[in-house]
């Protein structure tokens, strides 16, 4: 049986965008192994967990020790395919794996932290890095249109485009009741008729933006809430701020949540105050719902929003025109009904099926080029 190993520095990134992708694998006829620190973990269709620790910041001793080990696991298990994800998980793939003639390394690149507007030691630190480790690479996948252009005109290696991780379509295609969404308003102790806006998003992801927005409109507009579900990287930094300038009765934290779907149903704007991304599924999943978009313009964004089109795009640091835009759509809920039918149009593309064809083919295509400049 033909073998894969599918790799990522954490854990999370497998739950949240990875299982249909590892349910295709098998269901292709691969042995599917999974790479994590945590020899414990639980993933559906996983036949092993390699369990090798490694770690984001690319300089600790333990991202040494993980490329050599790995380099063992890689010649035992004899891999077909060596399937990475995000950059540390890419990097240790590839520089473990360069002298395999037999497997083939892919990398899905979830945003290159080099792209337009991004500081220049980026460009300096991480851009010579994925070009160097490009020479190991059979096949680099992106994302988004930004990372393609970039990866096939500078890198030397097969690039392909595919977008996004994907829609499961099953979690969105569900209809909340009047009273359901009553009752769910209630729990997070909001009032029927509060006009709900939503960012489901860890929170580093510039949310400091809307809450200055929110500082303005809720001078005028007490009925306009904004909601915050995600992971907090930044220790309760936003909500400190938030009750400084008390703002706590319209800005709600969340936290981790499972009910997004269900939250972007009882809202009525979606926004987006990201610098950066690769493709962000909380904009494609609000496009799907059917919910209207203000977005800050970047890397990602530009992808599925265009202005007045689908949606709102914004410059970065506008903020005059982002709370114009906010109270425009909370005046005038209609102006923003094409958006809807457009968007219908655009998502099939970025449904679950539709984008693991593409990587099914992209890993299971006979014809592919198997081997890269180093390897031979």
């Amino acid at each position: 049986m033909k073998k894969i190993l599918i790799l990522a520095n954490h854990d999370s990134f497998y739950t949240k965008f990875l299982i249909p992708q590892l349910k295709s694998f098998k269901n292709q006829g691969f042995e599917v192994h999974v790479m994590s620190k945590n020899k414990n973990l639980n993933l559906p269709y996983c036949d092993k967990i390699v369990n090798i620790p490694i770690e984001r910041n690319p300089i600790k001793l333990n991202n040494i020790k993980a490329i050599f080990k790995l380099r063992k696991i890689i010649k035992k298990e004899n891999y077909g395919v060596v399937f990475a994800h995000t950059p540390m998980g890419g990097a240790i793939s590839r520089l473990a794996a360069k002298n395999c003639q037999n497997c083939r390394v892919i990398y899905m690149v979830h945003g290159f932290h080099f792209y337009k507007g991004a500081p220049l030691k980026n460009w300096f630190i991480y851009y010579p890095a994925e070009k160097f480790l490009s020479k190991y690479t059979d096949t680099i996948i992106t994302i988004n249109k930004e990372d393609y252009k970039i990866a096939k005109e500078k890198f030397k290696t097969t690039v392909k485009y595919v977008p996004g991780v994907g829609i499961e379509e099953e979690k969105f295609n569900i209809q909340l009741t009047s009273n359901e969404k009553i009752k769910l308003k209630k729990e997070l102790n909001l009032n029927e008729d509060d006009f709900l806006m939503i960012f489901p998003a860890e929170l580093s992801k510039n949310q400091i933006f809307l809450i200055k927005i929110m500082e303005k409109i809720v001078k005028n507009n007490n009925k306009i809430h904004l909601l915050l579900p995600g992971y907090d990287a930044l220790k309760g930094k936003y909500q400190k701020i938030v009750k400084e300038k008390n703002l706590e009765n319209n800005i709600h934290f969340l936290g981790f949540r499972k009910d997004i779907p269900q939250l972007l149903q009882i809202s009525n704007l979606a926004l987006s105050s990201s610098k950066r991304e690769g493709l962000p599924v909380n904009i494609l999943e609000s496009m799907y719902v059917g919910n209207p978009i203000i977005a800050l313009e970047c890397r990602g964004i530009n992808d599925l929003i265009t202005n007045n089109i689908n949606g709102y795009i914004v410059k970065q640091g506008d903020y005059k025109t982002f709370e114009q835009k906010i109270l425009e759509i909370y005046n005038n809920p209609e102006i923003t009904k094409n958006f809807y039918e457009e968007n219908k149009k655009i998502i099939i593309n970025y449904v679950i099926k539709n984008i693991l064809i593409k990587i099914e083919n992209i890993v299971g295509t006979k014809n592919q080029n198997t081997s890269c400049p180093v390897k031979k």
